[in-house]
C-alpha cells in the first residue's frame, strides 16, 4: 500500500498588490496633501504630476492676486483631488488592509494639513494687529505687525494678508502726506494741495479714518508757525477749501482760531519792514472775517497807520521834485490824514517856488522858522507859488542912458505872486490869491541892455515886506 501524503496549499508569499494600492481611504488621504500623493499610490504618475501642476499655479495665482476667487478654487481644487482619488481607488478593486499605507498618506498630509492652519491662525493673529493698531491711527504699529508676514503667511491665507499690505500702502502714501504738509507749513500753497489730495484718497477707502486723522492732526498741531505771514498763507488756503463733509473738514475750525493772530503778526512784519500795502491788507481781512475778534481794535490801530504810512509815503513822492523844477504836487495834491489840520497861530507850511529862477525862489529862506516844515510829516500847509507878475506902479523914475545921454523913464511896479495853498491833511485848496508885495523904488542906477530903454522894473522888496505879504498865509 502505497503511502501518499498530500501536501498542505502553500499560502500566498504577500498582499495582492491591487489590494495594498488601491485603498481608497490611503488615496483620498494622500490627494488631501494637494501633492499628487495618492495618485503615486495609484501608480498615476501622470496625474501625480498634473495635481501638482494644478496646485502650483492655482496657489501662486493666489498669492500674486490675493483674490478670494482664488481661494475657492484652491479648496474647490482640494474637494475635487480628495473625491477624484477616492473614486479611483475603489474602481481599481480590492479593500484589504493598507495600514501602513494610510500612515504614509496620513503623514504627508497631516503636518501640511497642521501647517496651513497654524499659519492662517498667525495670519489672523497679525490681521487683527494690524487693525487695531489702524483703528487706533498707529501706522507705525501697523507697519510693525504686517513686517512679521511671511511667504508661508500669504499662501495660508492670501487675501487677509493683502488687506494688511493695504495698510501698509495706505500708511505709505500717509507718510508722504504728512511729508507734504510740512512743506506746506512754510506757505507753500502746492504741497498744501498735494497733500490734502493725499489724504482725502486715503480716506476715500474704508477704515483709514483714525490714520488720517492721525495725519492731518499732525499737521494741524504746526500751526501757527513761527513766521505769521507763511500761516496767513495756510490759514487762507484753509479757510477757501471746499467742505467735504469729513474729518478733514476739522482744519477749517484750526484756521478760524489760528488764522486772527497770524493777520495782525504778519500786519505788524509787514509794518516793521514798510511794505505798508499788504500790511493793511492783513489787517482789513481780520476785519472782514472777524469784526468781534478781540484782536480787532489792533487790526484798526493797524490799519490806521498803515493808511496813514501809504499816505504819507505818496504824498513825499509828490512832493519830492528836481531842484529848480515845481512838484507834482501842486498840480495833483494828495491827502495826508495824519497832518494836523489848520488851526490858529502859525501853521507850519513846505514853500515852492515855480518853476526855474525867479523873484520868489529866495523868498522861504527868509521866513521865520515857526512857518517852515522840514517834511511831510509835520507840515500842515503846501504853498505852492506861481511866475511872479508885475502889479500896479508905483514910481516912475528918469534914468540918463551914460552912452547916448537920452533920458528915458522907468515904471517900478509890486511883485504879484498867484498862490495855492493846501491844506495837507485833506489835500483841498484853503487859499487860492495872489500875494502882492511892495517895496523901494527908483534906485540911483538901473541896468539896461546896450542902446535899449530899461522896460518896467519891480521895487525892491524887504525881508519884512516879503514876509508881511505871505503872513495871512500861514498864520491865522
Amino acid at each position: 500500500m502505497n503511502d501518499h501524503t498530500q501536501a498542505p496549499p502553500a499560502m500566498p508569499s504577500s498582499v495582492p498588490d491591487a489590494v495594498r494600492a488601491h485603498d481608497p481611504l490611503a488615496v483620498a488621504l494622500g490627494n488631501a496633501s494637494l501633492l499628487g500623493v495618492g495618485y503615486l499610490m495609484l501608480r498615476r504618475l501622470r496625474l501625480a504630476l498634473a495635481a501638482v501642476v494644478v496646485t502650483v499655479v492655482l496657489v501662486s495665482r493666489l498669492v500674486a492676486t490675493a483674490d478670494a476667487a482664488y481661494e475657492i478654487a484652491v479648496l474647490v481644487w482640494w474637494v475635487a483631488v480628495v473625491g477624484h482619488g477616492w473614486f479611483q481607488a475603489r474602481r481599481g478593486g480590492g479593500r484589504g488592509p493598507a495600514r501602513g499605507r494610510r500612515l504614509v498618506a496620513l503623514g504627508v498630509t497631516l503636518p501640511l494639513l497642521l501647517t496651513v492652519g497654524l499659519l492662517r491662525f498667525d495670519a489672523a493673529r497679525i490681521g487683527q494687529s494690524v487693525t487695531d493698531a489702524r483703528e487706533r491711527g498707529d501706522c507705525a504699529g501697523a507697519l510693525s505687525a504686517q513686517d512679521e508676514v511671511w511667504f508661508g503667511h500669504r499662501v495660508a491665507d492670501a487675501p487677509l494678508s493683502a488687506r494688511g499690505d493695504d495698510v501698509v500702502r495706505a500708511c505709505g502714501r500717509l507718510r508722504t502726506a504728512r511729508a507734504e504738509l510740512a512743506t506746506a507749513l512754510a506757505g507753500d500753497t502746492d504741497a498744501l494741495k498735494r497733500g490734502f489730495g493725499t489724504l482725502a484718497s486715503v480716506l476715500a477707502e474704508p477704515g483709514n479714518e483714525k490714520t488720517v486723522e492721525t495725519a492731518l492732526d499732525g499737521f494741524l498741531r504746526g500751526l501757527p508757525t513761527k513766521d505769521p505771514c507763511e500761516t496767513v498763507t495756510v490759514t487762507d488756503w484753509l479757510h477757501g477749501r471746499v467742505r467735504s463733509d469729513d474729518v478733514l473738514d476739522r482744519s477749517a475750525d484750526t484756521a478760524e482760531r489760528t488764522a486772527p493772530g497770524a493777520l495782525v503778526g504778519c500786519g505788524d512784519d509787514l509794518m516793521a519792514n514798510d511794505s505798508w500795502e499788504p500790511a493793511r491788507t492783513h489787517y482789513q481781512q481780520l476785519l472782514d472775517r472777524y469784526p468781534d475778534h478781540e484782536l480787532a481794535d489792533r487790526a484798526r490801530q493797524g490799519a490806521r497807520k498803515a493808511t496813514l504810512s501809504i499816505e504819507l509815503a505818496n504824498v513825499r513822492n509828490l512832493l519830492s521834485a528836481q531842484a529848480g523844477t515845481q512838484p507834482e504836487y501842486c498840480t495833483h495834491p494828495a491827502k495826508y490824514s495824519g497832518a494836523k489840520p489848520v488851526g490858529k497861530g502859525a501853521n507850519r507850511a513846505l514853500f515852492h517856488p515855480a518853476d526855474g529862477y525867479s523873484i520868489a525862489s529866495d523868498y522861504p529862506k527868509g521866513f521865520p522858522r515857526s512857518w517852515k516844515a522840514g517834511d511831510a510829516a509835520d507840515a500842515v500847509l503846501v504853498v505852492c507859488m506861481g511866475e511872479e507878475t508885475f502889479g500896479p506902479s508905483v514910481e516912475a523914475c528918469p534914468y540918463r542912458s551914460r552912452s547916448s545921454g537920452t533920458v528915458s523913464y522907468v515904471s517900478f511896479h509890486k511883485i504879484e505872486i498867484p498862490v495855492k495853498v493846501y491844506e495837507l491833511r485833506t489835500g483841498k485848496v484853503v487859499a487860492d490869491r495872489t500875494v502882492r508885495i511892495g517895496g523901494t523904488s527908483c534906485p540911483s542906477v538901473v541896468h539896461a541892455p546896450q542902446d535899449t530903454s530899461p522896460g518896467p522894473m519891480y521895487v525892491k522888496a524887504s525881508r519884512s515886506g516879503v514876509n508881511a505879504a505871505f503872513r495871512p498865509l500861514v498864520v491865522r
